[in-house]
């Protein structure tokens, strides 16, 4: 693996593997994360930096900010820039790896706040969510298996105080099949661009299909706003790549 700045360059696909496995986030993938991300999410950082300004307008004093599916903490550190330092972040993620590489990356960024790193199965029937006015899903509900992504959306929308807020980041479908073929072609190609070779892109692919299961983009709004969430709106979208908010009512 090479070290690319801070970050070590993702190649966990670059050789040729005989049988691919389903992606998982174990230590392999912990170790390249966010070089990984940061080639393969277009516009992420500015999505992060839009997540926090989105945030910092509807945290309330004495409330907290869950960051669920929090990985490396990118997010909780952008986040964490604006809004006061008395706010507590709770981060929950399935994999111990990424809370531990989490911690170590919130400690050497001087985070200053209190926070919390949950490990729990967002599948579980019952998560830790109360007194939130922020909750940031990014990047991770597509990662829930269909049959418990209302269940948990219910969870979160329960968790929330009046007024709260859930963000939601998410690989989509295009409504039409035309146009999602035209949109992974062209995402393909902002991935070549980020000199991801074709077996890459062939065997992560491969990798994902069973893993990373996307909606479209009216079914995620239906499903927010059959959950109970009063108003719904896009705020980022980038071909198959779309960014949510979705508000809880006073």
């Amino acid at each position: 693996m090479k070290n690319v700045g801070n970050a070590t360059q993702d190649q966990v696909f670059k050789d040729e593997i005989m049988k691919v496995s389903d992606f998982k986030f174990g230590t392999t993938v912990v170790n390249v994360f966010d070089d990984m991300v940061s080639r393969s999410v277009p516009f992420y950082n500015e999505t992060q930096r839009m997540l926090a300004e989105i945030a910092a307008d509807h945290v309330n004093e004495g409330s907290f900010v869950y960051d669920l599916g929090c990985s490396t903490g990118t997010t909780l550190i952008e986040v964490d820039k604006l809004i006061p330092s008395d706010i507590r972040f709770i981060g929950i993620d399935e994999s111990k790896e990424m809370l531990d590489k989490c911690d170590l990356k919130l400690q050497e960024a001087g985070f200053a706040r209190p926070y919390d790193l949950i490990p729990a199965d967002l599948h579980q029937e019952e998560l830790p969510i109360h007194n939130a006015s922020v909750v940031i899903l990014c990047l991770t509900l597509q990662f829930v298996r269909p049959l418990y992504r209302e269940r948990l959306l219910r969870n979160i929308y329960n968790g929330l105080n009046p007024g709260g807020v859930l963000l939601l980041v998410e690989k989509v479908l295009a409504e039409s099949s035309v146009f999602n073929r035209d949109f992974i072609k062209y995402y393909y190609n902002y991935k070549r661009r980020n000199h991801y070779s074709e077996m890459e892109i062939s065997q992560k692919r491969e990798a994902l299909e069973n893993v990373l299961i996307p909606y479209k983009l009216s079914e995620n709004m239906l499903l927010l706003k059959e959950t109970g969430f009063a108003d719904c709106e896009v705020f980022f979208k980038w071909y198959n790549f779309s960014g949510m908010i979705a508000y809880k009512k006073s």
